[in-house]
């Protein structure tokens, strides 16, 4: 006989016991996964649209990526910086050829990329521009997310994600998203940087208007200022291309990289630039203890290789075609707007219908998994190994949905 607490209500009851309730989670308990598909402890399946928020784009439990993880298992799993291991070149090397740099620091978590893109940025202004000390100041986005670190959220514009967790760090300046001659208008003779989501995942897969990013590139290009793009959930195939500034034909001073760079089984992240940028750090300056590991860097070097071959980039992008034209058969029957590239989808429901909550939560009883943000929007982004039929399947389940 199965224990109780092992099925649904029993694990979620405990969750909400024992954990800090910082998420929200809808009251499903998985088990296990395979590819798009979830399993949860009473056996019933779902279909992952979200994909742990891109870090599973090569879906769950990839062949290739768990082998490459269970062959370092047995070998070697963590040092330390303070020696080099054998996995460590490889992935440098070919994630730095990846991104067109000369090269990459790798770290853990998205928010730790862009911790180490800020430091950068702001080490590279006074060594190499010649701002004066303390004085450095990054122009970032309202509707931003770049983690939930202190530094961090002290740029948020999401209360939320803000509110009480100051005194907050200084050196920022937040203007419209999309708005450049905002943008302009806000660099001064201290400005380090511009730090960016080339497309705004947590803000609901917002896509800024054609020619913006190409003109902020313009605008740091004469201003002496560094273009960071945070491609943490738009990069790496997510949007029918390796990052998604290369719809635009733009190239960014520096790359921060997370999720998918670990193949949904390690956290891995990874700041890319060229040595004029990220030769100001030396030894001591910043570090990580888990920060490219053996195991990280064995699964990370088969992630680049994925990607390396263009499959998943040209699977997001037909795919993506298939989606989006799905959608957009919705709006005016329960959507408003949809918005996105490649395998990610932003969706605005007509609030009147429900919130974004309810949608998830009357989507999963129909096998769908999916995640709302911001009220009435959801976002879909489905593992970039989905087939036409399953994405037919998620937006029939979401039609039933709204048409109630």
């Amino acid at each position: 006989m199965v224990d109780d607490r092992l099925r649904t209500p029993g694990a979620v009851r405990d969750a909400e016991r024992y954990t800090a309730h910082n998420y929200h989670p809808l009251p499903v308990v998985i088990a296990s996964a395979e590819g798009v598909w979830l399993t949860d402890v009473d056996d019933r399946r779902y279909l992952d649209c979200l994909a742990g928020y891109s870090a599973l784009n090569f879906g769950h439990r990839h062949p290739r990526l768990i082998a490459a993880a269970h062959a370092q298992l047995d070998k070697l799993t963590l040092t330390s910086r303070a020696f080099v291991h054998d996995q460590f070149a490889d992935f440098c090397r070919e994630l730095a050829e990846l991104c067109g740099k000369d090269l990459v620091l790798p770290m853990n978590t998205g928010a730790e990329a862009v911790e180490t893109g800020v430091k950068v940025a702001r080490k590279w202004g006074y060594q190499v521009k010649g701002v004066p000390a303390g004085q450095a100041n990054i122009v970032v986005a309202e509707g931003n997310f770049h983690g939930r670190t202190t530094t961090i959220v002290s740029f948020s514009t999401d209360e939320d994600a803000r509110a009480d967790f100051g005194p907050y760090t200084p050196g920022f300046t937040v203007v419209p998203y999309g708005d450049l001659d905002a943008l302009a208008a806000a660099i001064d003779e201290n400005t380090v940087a511009v730090l960016l989501e080339p497309i705004q995942g947590e803000q609901g897969v917002v896509v800024p208007p054609e020619g913006y990013l190409p003109g902020v590139r313009r605008v740091c290009t004469e201003r002496n200022v560094l273009f960071v793009a945070d491609e943490i959930q738009s990069g790496l195939g997510r949007t029918g291309t390796t990052f998604a500034c290369e719809h635009e034909g733009v190239v960014p001073d520096m790359y921060l990289l997370g999720k998918a760079l670990g193949g949904g089984i390690v956290p891995v992240s990874a700041v890319a630039a060229n040595a004029d940028v990220l030769g100001v750090l030396k030894p001591g300056q910043h570090g990580s203890t888990f920060g490219g590991n053996p195991l990280a860097c064995a699964v990370a070097t088969e992630v680049v290789r994925l990607l390396a071959t263009g499959e998943f980039q040209r699977r997001s992008t037909e795919l993506g075609e298939r989606l989006h034209a799905g959608l957009q058969s919705l709006v005016g029957k329960g959507l408003v707007a949809v918005r996105g590239r490649g395998l990610w989808a932003g969706l605005d429901i007509d609030p009147t219908l429900m919130t974004g909550r309810q949608a998830c939560e009357r989507l999963m009883e129909r096998g769908v998994l999916a995640k709302d943000t911001h009220g009435s929007t959801l976002r879909l982004a489905p593992p970039l190994v989905i087939t036409v039929e399953e994405i037919d399947h998620a937006v029939a389940q979401l039609a039933a949905v709204l048409a109630g």
